[in-house]
């Protein structure tokens, strides 16, 4: 059985290498009989060709360029939505963050947790009421 198997894979691994040298070989006869037919024709043909060649590399270039246009136009356009988008998004963001902060300040301020203001003040009422009692203690 595995010699079958190896007989038929040997086959055809024969026949895609028969395959490949037989058309390599046609690629040569071709380029030989080009090669002939420029040489018995002469010079003419081989500048035809050359002036074929660039007068379609020019074309190209040309629908290459205009086509490179266009794409850096149209991401020129995708940048500035982008930019438009993004700056509405951010004055979003920070209209839902105030609300947000807004919020939970409320939500704190009604059970009794006090503000970053609230301790803030307090602290300075504290800052002077100690010196306050410093003063007094030093005149007594």
């Amino acid at each position: 059985m595995a010699k079958v198997i190896l007989k038929k894979k040997i086959a055809a691994s024969t026949n895609a290498f028969y395959d490949v040298k037989t058309y390599a070989r046609k690629i040569w006869l071709a380029g030989l009989g080009a090669y002939a037919k420029v040489g018995s024709e002469g010079g003419e043909y081989f500048k035809e060709l050359v002036k074929t060649g660039q007068h379609v590399e020019s074309k190209g270039k040309k629908v290459v360029i205009e086509q490179l246009d266009a794409a850096n136009s149209q991401i020129d356009q995708v940048k500035s939505n982008v930019s438009s988008v993004k700056g509405r998004v951010e004055v979003q963001l920070d209209k839902v963050e105030k609300a947000f902060d807004t919020r939970v300040a409320s939500t704190l301020n009604r059970i009794g947790i006090p503000s970053k203001h609230d301790v803030e003040t307090l602290s300075a009422k504290l800052d002077e009421l100690t010196a306050l009692l410093e003063r007094v203690a030093r005149k007594h």
